[in-house]
């Protein structure tokens, strides 16, 4: 695969950065929300495994490097303006929230008020020491 030619479709905001939406392989479902620089999207290409960027920490993460719960990538997907990448991934462990949750997207707006709609899979003070 020729790195630079692919590469060179995908477009970043002014901070060198794309939003990344992570869809679970089997249950279609949506997992969670991220950002990737160019360096992130390459090492998840060469890895397998997806790599993102922290906004508030200013670096890469490897989603999983504490809690264990990696994201295998199956698919490398963007949106028709190559300016959002989708990512279909296997979810190691099931929990892909920091809460302990399947999903990120576990409020639902109901009568006015966020509810948690989703259970906690496991306490996040027993996923990260």
């Amino acid at each position: 695969m020729n790195t630079a030619k692919w590469m060179t479709k995908i477009k970043s905001d002014e901070n060198g950065l794309m939003p990344v939406v992570v869809q679970e392989v089997g249950s279609k479902d949506v997992l969670m929300f991220a950002w990737m620089n160019r360096d992130a999207l390459a090492r998840t290409v060469d890895s397998g495994e997806a790599v993102y960027w922290s906004r508030s920490r200013r670096k890469l993460w490897h989603k999983g490097e504490e809690s264990g719960h990696t994201q295998k990538v199956v698919e490398i997907r963007t949106d028709c303006d190559n300016d959002v990448i989708l990512l279909i991934v296997e979810q190691i462990g099931g929990i892909a929230c920091h809460t302990g949750r399947h999903s990120c997207f576990y409020q639902k707006l109901e009568a006015g008020e966020w509810v948690a709609t989703d259970p906690v899979l496991k306490d996040p003070e027993k996923i990260y020491k």
